[in-house]
């Protein structure tokens, strides 16, 4: 069907970035060259002249403003997709290159644009990144080893420049698609010039509720983290102890552990963190270490360790009191009794979710989960996350599921109760029934043709020069900027 086409072609414009993102080093800092002198005898291929001749390294592929892309970059851009485990067999090499040629479009635009990237969050990004990538490949070295660079610091640089990069790249398709609103008007042209025979089906859609029991730690065990903590904040106090060190040792956060417990620099206008931890955070003084304090996490102690204007680098210690097994087995019993009283009639599903559910999103809406992708309380059946279909596959309506224990980012432990309600069979798009689904359809629409409008005149304002065999590619930009 065209629309949904149109609309693959949408997602896979507006995702480029998330793509390069997902693939860390998909390019190195050579395809951030500057061309200081685009005279087209410099931009052919590159050269080293050893005591054998003149002997041909790397390929300028293409120019895009004041950036070089590489026949090594696109190469490097394909074997990092398939260590990616994305599929590559059915695209081609022009699509890669078409790919990299709009990252530079954008990256290039922000630059002329004054597009400002928050330099220390990225610089705290990558040392997380690198960091977490060393303790899964072994070590620092074998990580250097394994993308073939010199030392580690050059990993660093290379890939500041590309997450520099991608954060422009998002920016400024953020600053060209964030105007872009669409009209009940517009959504009701949009779906009347839509052929009857080409118009989407939405498939099985259903509701999904649960009610959701945590088991509670103790007075005793949250005294005992508290304790640990101490001695933690005393040790680097008093004793010139490392607090990235036991950050790392100790932490039950494991985004920051591998770190030393640094975070991404906090900022009173984007702060990102819960409540609690951003109230103790900015109470601190430069240098300072809090006493613990307790969020939905667990037990913290955070170290103020730099102010820089609006800028806070914090690093922090996460302990999560233990769940003694007395307290596990009290859960599981109130939900297998909260089960057996809703199946014996004794109260509804909705109001044991009330009376009874730890889950505070959930429970005063009957226990009704909230799809985060599209705002509604419906979740398609083929679209939606693998351990949740495998919790509900083959219940039926209005039919109650076994006990089912699983975990969280916030809890190690928890037992749930589901149900599933209003299911609706896979049908032809309908324009009352499903407008919320033809507006975000509608809007994709309008934004890919926004952001089609921009590329084009972009291109036609921007020095571009391909080389070789990728002047014969098909491109759905005009790179070649030929006479329509």
């Amino acid at each position: 069907m065209q629309l949904k086409i149109n609309n693959l072609k949408f997602l896979t414009k507006i995702k480029h970035l998330s793509l390069s993102i997902l693939i860390l080093f998909s390019y190195t800092l050579k395809a951030q060259e500057i061309i200081e002198d685009k005279k087209e005898e410099e931009v052919k291929e590159k050269y080293v002249v050893n005591k054998d001749g003149r002997i041909k390294i790397d390929g300028v592929a293409a120019v895009v403003g004041d950036f070089v892309i590489l026949d090594s970059d696109i190469d490097r851009q394909i074997q990092q997709s398939e260590a990616a485990q994305i599929s590559t067999k059915d695209l081609t090499r022009c699509q890669f290159i078409g790919q990299l040629l709009e990252n530079k479009l954008y990256v290039f635009q922000a630059i002329r644009d004054s597009i400002i990237v928050n330099d220390a969050q990225i610089r705290s990004i990558t040392s997380q990144q690198l960091n977490s990538l060393a303790d899964q490949i072994g070590s620092k070295e074998r990580l250097v080893a394994y993308y073939k660079k010199r030392s580690f610091e050059e990993l660093e640089i290379d890939t500041y420049e590309i997450n520099k990069n991608n954060s422009l790249a998002r920016q400024m398709q953020e600053k060209v698609l964030d105007p872009v609103e669409i009209t009940p008007e517009e959504v009701r042209q949009y779906y009347n010039a839509i052929p009857k025979d080409e118009r989407p089906i939405i498939g099985t859609e259903l509701k999904i509720a649960q009610i959701v029991i945590i088991p509670k730690t103790t007075e005793e065990e949250k005294q005992k983290v508290i304790r640990k903590l101490n001695e933690f904040r005393t040790d680097v106090l008093k004793n010139g102890g490392s607090f990235a060190s036991k950050a790392a040792l100790y932490s039950d956060d494991k985004g920051s552990k591998s770190a030393g417990g640094k975070l991404p620099p906090m900022n009173k206008k984007n702060p990102r963190m819960v409540k609690e931890f951003r109230e103790i955070a900015f109470a601190l003084e430069e240098g300072e270490i809090s006493e613990p304090f307790e969020t939905d996490f667990g037990f913290h102690i955070i170290w103020l360790e730099k102010i820089r204007g609006q800028e806070y680098d914090v690093r922090h210690i996460l302990l999560r009191p233990e769940i003694p097994q007395a307290e596990i087995d009290r859960a599981k019993a109130l939900a297998e009794s909260t089960k057996a009283k809703i199946e014996a009639g004794d109260i509804s599903f909705a109001e044991a979710a009330k009376e009874i559910s730890d889950e505070k999103e959930t429970k005063f809406e009957g226990g009704l989960l909230l799809n985060t992708q599209t705002g509604e309380y419906t979740f398609d059946l083929t679209n939606m996350e693998p351990e949740l279909y495998s919790q509900i596959q083959n219940l039926k309506d209005n039919t109650i599921s076994e006990i089912i224990q699983d975990s969280d980012r916030l809890n190690e432990i928890r037992f749930k109760i589901l149900t599933v309600t209003d299911r609706v069979d896979e049908h032809e798009a309908d324009f009352a029934r499903d407008y919320v689904k033809i507006k975000n359809f509608a809007l994709g629409d309008k934004k890919l043709k926004t952001i089609s409008k921009w590329q084009k005149q972009k291109i036609l304002e921007t020095y571009v020069k391909l080389n070789g065999e990728h002047r014969k590619c098909k491109f759905e930009g005009n790179w070649m900027k030929t006479e329509n």
